[in-house]
């Protein structure tokens, strides 16, 4: 079976379908991944030919500091940037499907993926990274925060989004003239698919996220889809120094939004007195401080203290797999959602909002972490029920044979 993935969006979005498609593959299915060119030797070391979505999702994720108000010109040149982006996403779907596929996976922000499948004669099926699909139990991640407005409210928001303006609707629009469908808009397609119980993949446990009763029954949370690990790589002899040099650190990183100013996070580290790795300020050393670039989360998390990070998807499962406390500082979309879930899961302390962010406030943070032992406990408890659930990609390639 030829499956294709499409994954516009940042390492974050790309990384754990990587995973999926080479445990896919080791199921002697033939998956090729459409992402960004910065994800080529990501994508090719998990054993899955790459397809070029043309444009850097990366360039259009990093938020103004802490504090700051976006003004109406930077949003309006935002959403420019951002439509400009999906129009490119749009456009490399439909070449990436052009090499023959059997099957398309598309995710969260990939809604012209449905309408390349239709034009080709071919199924397509959403694999989401975070609970995307309407539901009483939760608000919009859209919207960027973990409020609940009561579940009327919540169904009510969803669907006023879901009918609201996207970046990537004139995408679609342009894309189903070109192929010659009928006009129907993307929030159309959304209900269609919607009303016929079109199936959802979800690429996260039901341990972290129970299952709404409201879902269909074609929505089905198959575990999370871990990144794929590179034999390639190994850690630097500076990392594996600092690392048995003393007491486990405190990692503090935000992944692709590269959120805060180096200055900001090393003031950080001094102020807690702790060990700390930092990830995102460069490659340096100083007392108690090392500074890394890249390494897999897999690896690391487990030999640290605490992690610190911005609620990302991806983060905050490897985190809770880790088994170790997070101090969560969430800024936009979903990452509000899963600060939320780490706190009321036991699994780290109360989210810090970014735009209240001070060099004070999480430091303060990092103490309660380290200090309080019921945060190290809930974050084992979890990781202990993820490693005894079922292989994800088992439960995936499943479904597609029986699709």
């Amino acid at each position: 079976m030829r499956v294709l993935m499409i994954t516009p969006g940042t390492r974050g979005d790309v990384a754990p379908m990587a995973g999926l498609g080479q445990a896919l593959t080791a199921q002697g299915l033939d998956v090729s991944i459409a992402a960004n060119p910065a994800y080529q030797e990501l994508v090719s070391s998990a054993g899955c030919t790459f397809r070029e979505l043309p444009g850097d999702m990366s360039a259009l994720v990093n938020p103004a500091p802490p504090g700051t108000k976006t003004s109406p010109k930077d949003l309006r040149k935002y959403l420019a940037e951002l439509g400009a982006y999906f129009e490119q996403a749009a456009a490399g779907t439909l070449k990436a499907a052009e090499h023959g596929s059997e099957v398309i996976l598309a995710n969260s922000v990939a809604p012209f993926a449905f309408d390349v499948a239709e034009a080709l004669g071919i199924p397509a099926i959403s694999a989401h990274l975070q609970p995307s699909e309407p539901s009483g139990d939760y608000s919009p991640m859209v919207l960027g925060t973990a409020r609940s407005f009561g579940k009327l409210g919540n169904k009510a928001l969803h669907q006023l989004i879901s009918a609201s303006k996207a970046p990537y609707d004139a995408p679609t629009a342009r894309i189903r003239a070109k192929l010659g469908l009928p006009k129907r808009s993307r929030a159309a397609s959304e209900r269609l698919r919607r009303k016929v119980s079109s199936p959802v993949l979800n690429g996260f446990s039901s341990t972290v996220v129970p299952r709404p009763a409201d879902w269909h029954q074609n929505i089905i949370n198959c575990g999370y889809w871990w990144p794929a690990a590179d034999p390639s790589w190994s850690a630097a002899a500076s990392l594996r120094d600092f690392l048995s040099a003393g007491e486990p650190p405190v990692f503090l990183g935000f992944g692709s939004t590269q959120a805060l100013e180096a200055d900001f996070l090393i003031d950080v580290a001094r102020r807690t007195g702790r060990r700390t790795i930092i990830q995102g300020a460069g490659e340096f050393s100083e007392s108690n401080v090392l500074g890394v670039g890249a390494v897999p989360h897999h690896w690391l998390f487990p030999q640290v203290a605490a992690v610190v990070h911005h609620a990302g998807a991806g983060t905050t499962a490897a985190g809770l797999r880790a088994g170790v406390p997070a101090v969560p500082v969430p800024i936009f979309t979903d990452q509000p959602f899963w600060a939320s879930r780490l706190h009321r899961l036991g699994a780290g302390v109360a989210p810090i909002a970014y735009k209240n962010l001070t060099v004070n406030s999480l430091a303060q943070a990092i103490d309660e972490a380290e200090s309080n032992e019921n945060y190290a406990q809930g974050a084992r408890l979890i990781s202990t029920k993820l490693a005894a659930e079922e292989d994800s990609a088992l439960k995936v390639a499943r479904f597609l044979e029986r699709y």
